[in-house]
């Protein structure tokens, strides 16, 4: 069997996009295909409200289609792809609405949440967040959204779970994949991405100097400043 990797940046295929390769291996390739279509829906080469076979993308990956169909119905379940009978999967349409909503959950979630570590949560598992928070600012930077949107995954996610309550972890990583920032390669080229990205260490300063109102701040302006960037993300798509 081909190396998986190279197929995921091999062009010669009939119109697909040119899938990225991700860091790191899983444990099968369902897995690995997975990830490497979140990573495509991230960068905006899988595109909303277009169809794809689970035959042709296991061209590309140079697998069977099994674990590929396999991964797209993970997908499914996640709300990123919908099943379409006989054709494949069609990449969900995220709605301004949607959008709105998953902004508001958040923000009623997680403002309060954050804004409470600033008195519970210790010097040692804020500053351990560090080495994410700089590699959400270095990945805006170089203008790699896949790894802007990993780290900032893991940074937020860490962030919630030391309030100690998993399911709102789970929840907050839910809503962060339904609204799951795609087309936003414009963007990126225009440095647009930076601001955004070095919140995040005004955040974690604030929180270690226990400044509630100032972690109240950076977060309200955060989430909106990341809503304004999926609503441009998408116009640009």
């Amino acid at each position: 069997m081909r190396d998986m990797a190279q197929n995921m940046r091999d062009p010669a295929d009939s119109g697909l996009p040119a899938l990225p390769r991700l860091g790191g291996r899983r444990s099968s390739y369902r897995e690995r295909v997975a990830d490497a279509l979140r990573a495509a829906l991230i960068a905006g080469e899988l595109r909303p409200g277009e169809v794809y076979s689970a035959p042709s993308l296991a061209t590309r990956f140079g697998v069977s289609a099994t674990p590929v169909r396999e991964a797209m119905l993970d997908l499914a379940k996640e709300g990123l792809v919908d099943t379409v009978p006989n054709k494949g999967f069609r990449v969900t349409v995220v709605s301004d609405r949607q959008l709105d909503e998953y902004t508001h959950i958040r923000a009623l979630i997680e403002i309060p949440t954050v804004v409470a570590l600033a008195r519970t949560a210790d010097r040692v598992s804020l500053e351990a967040l560090r080495p994410a928070a700089r590699e959400i600012v270095t990945a805006a930077v170089a203008g790699d959204l896949i790894s802007y949107v990993e780290a900032d995954t893991r940074f937020h996610l860490g962030l919630l779970a030391l309030a100690g309550n998993a399911h709102l972890v789970e929840v907050v990583a839910d809503l962060r994949g339904r609204s799951r920032l795609y087309g936003l390669t414009a963007l990126v080229r225009a440095g647009r991405l930076l601001a955004s990205a070095e919140e995040h260490l005004e955040l974690l300063d604030a929180l270690l100097e226990q400044d509630e109102k100032a972690v109240h701040a950076i977060m309200t302006r955060h989430l909106g400043h990341v809503r304004s960037l999926w609503a441009e993300g998408t116009e640009h798509g």
